[in-house]
């Protein structure tokens, strides 16, 4: 089936919606999403969004000297700018849209005269103000239910669920000019594939946490649009850059569950079995000191003494207060038989957030034309080599809005491209499933134990061999059998894991999330960005 939209949305995160809901404004737009429309890695979002709210106490200078500082060089100062200015006006549009943040006590509704809500804000690890707007612990999931309704009561809005991208349409594979004009997509319930041809194509697709064996990422986020956009011939950059969580619950039964950075925001304490705090022996902000210090520290101290997990104490903190502010945490930690209130919560970090991705400029634009991309795909410049915690939601807001403002005046002045529609070829259904779990399960496992949280030379050497040989098997199997949901994204996370390795190799320092015993120490002369196209080993450019 051929389907033709102004702009066609691939992800249905923060980002993604934004988009859909301000590009509406100016044409007609198809949101496809592998699942249902609320199943996106904006749903799991714990902590909150980072902005000034509160002027009184904090400031644009103090939120991007945070940012910059957490990059590790490689954030773009006018990025940054930027966002964080864009900050507040974002928030204000999520709470006329119906999000329900939490309101600093003796909230009336009303702004004060510097016109910042009173909602209550609190600090994260690297932050040095409180500015952190939440609702409870699910901050993601009230943003995705505010936006969510939104775009269901858009008539605007087409949405696809249960559909998956293929691949983008790039013209200049049929005789035409580097022109991204859709997406081939495929219903994976029906089975069939449709041709969507759009003025504009928007990835939102989000992150790829998938490509590693521990993560704290749901199912979908298997690196989809960075992948597609790098076959396509788009920039990509700084995949090395991967960040860890440093801690996600850790108990057989519990599936990716995160325990949000907010706690030690609010005074946990990370400790070892035996009681002793060790976050002073690795940075002077202790427990609130940046992600990946604080990833690397519990991973040194996992390996120095043989432990699975080390602990997050809350005990300190009153029961009732924990059960009002963490009560998703909370509620879940007690299914598990953990009471945060009178024990500590075992913790293991896991792979959380894609730092690198498609390089996009202020508003969104990829280097093909055709192409826009927003959110966790990008790697517009915030975050650099490190993301500041709670910047993620507010580069999605940020650049979503952003973007459909850019697109609206070009719409009326792009035609509709002719595009080829899907060829089976000679696929045929495949009776051989296995290779697709198998050649999953080793990826995931090998990426994790060669290319995490800390890498040597040696190890990716290694991971370059066994991804290009997985490659060779994957490439087989795509071409001979019919697509599958699962061959799709097995295809996805082996281009991602490829692209991260390429990256990792020539840098040759250790700066930010990427961490190289056989070069431990920062590089002022590598203080640049790692690029890749396909078919081109990474290379350190300038910015």
């Amino acid at each position: 089936m051929r389907i033709s939209c102004d702009f066609l949305v691939l992800g249905s995160g923060v980002a993604g919606l934004t988009f859909a809901l301000e590009a509406a404004k100016h044409g007609q737009v198809i949101v496809v999403t592998k699942r249902a429309l609320s199943d996106s890695n904006t749903n799991w979002a714990q902590g909150g969004i980072a902005a000034v709210m509160d002027p009184a106490h904090d400031s644009f200078e103090a939120h991007a000297g945070d940012t910059l500082r957490v990059g590790y060089g490689l954030s773009k100062p006018e990025v940054v700018e930027m966002v964080v200015r864009d900050g507040p006006a974002r928030i204000r549009e999520l709470i006329a849209l119906g999000a329900q943040f939490d309101a600093a006590v003796g909230y009336s509704g009303s702004v004060d005269e510097t016109g910042a809500m009173p909602l209550d804000l609190t600090r994260e690890g690297g932050h040095t103000a409180r500015r952190v707007v939440h609702a409870g612990d699910v901050t993601g999931r009230e943003v995705q239910r505010a936006l969510v309704e939104a775009v269901r009561a858009n008539p605007s809005i087409r949405v696809l669920e249960s559909h998956m991208a293929i691949d983008l349409i790039d013209l200049s594979k049929h005789g035409g000019p580097h022109l991204v004009a859709g997406a081939y997509v495929l219903d994976h319930v029906a089975g069939a594939v449709h041709t969507i041809a759009a003025r504009a194509t928007v990835l939102a697709t989000g992150g790829a946490g998938k490509v590693y064996l521990y993560t704290s990422n749901p199912d979908v986020a298997t690196g989809d649009g960075v992948a597609m956009a790098y076959r396509a011939g788009a920039l990509v950059s700084n995949m090395e850059f991967f960040q860890f969580h440093p801690t996600c619950l850790f108990h057989p039964a519990a599936k990716s569950f995160l325990i949000s950075e907010a706690l030690r925001g609010e005074g946990g304490i990370l400790r070892l079995a035996n009681g002793d705090a060790f976050m002073a022996r690795h940075h002077d902000m202790k427990d609130l000191a940046p992600r990946d210090v604080v990833a690397r520290a519990i991973d040194f101290e996992m390996k120095r003494t043989g432990a699975e997990h080390v602990m997050l104490d809350m005990t300190h903190k009153n029961a009732s207060y924990l059960r009002e502010r963490f009560p998703n945490i909370y509620e879940e930690c007690l299914k598990f038989g953990i009471d945060m209130a009178v024990q500590p919560i075992p913790v293991v970090p896991a792979a959380h957030y894609m730092c690198g991705g498609v390089v996009v400029d202020l508003d969104g634009r990829s280097t093909v034309p055709g192409l826009w991309a927003i959110g966790e795909v990008t790697c517009s410049g915030l975050h650099g080599a490190n993301r500041l915690a709670s910047n993620s939601l507010l580069e999605g807001l940020v650049y979503g809005h952003r973007a459909a403002r850019a697109l609206a005046g070009a719409r009326t002045e792009t035609r509709f491209p002719d595009v080829p529609e899907w060829d089976v070829g000679e696929a045929a259904p495949s009776d051989e499933a296995v290779v697709v779990t198998q050649n999953w399960d080793e990826l995931r496992r090998f990426m994790w134990n060669y290319v995490g949280i800390v890498r040597s030379d040696r190890r990716l050497r290694r991971a370059a061999r066994r991804i290009a040989l997985l490659k060779d098997e994957i490439r087989e199997y795509y071409w001979e059998h019919l697509v599958t949901l699962d061959l799709l994204e097995l295809r996805n996370i082996a281009d991602v894991a490829e692209m991260i390795v390429s990256c990792a190799t020539v840098r040759r320092e250790s700066r930010g999330l990427h961490f190289n015993i056989d070069h431990p120490e920062a590089d002022p002369a590598q203080a640049r960005d790692t690029r890749i196209v396909k078919g081109e080993p990474g290379h350190l450019a300038a910015r």
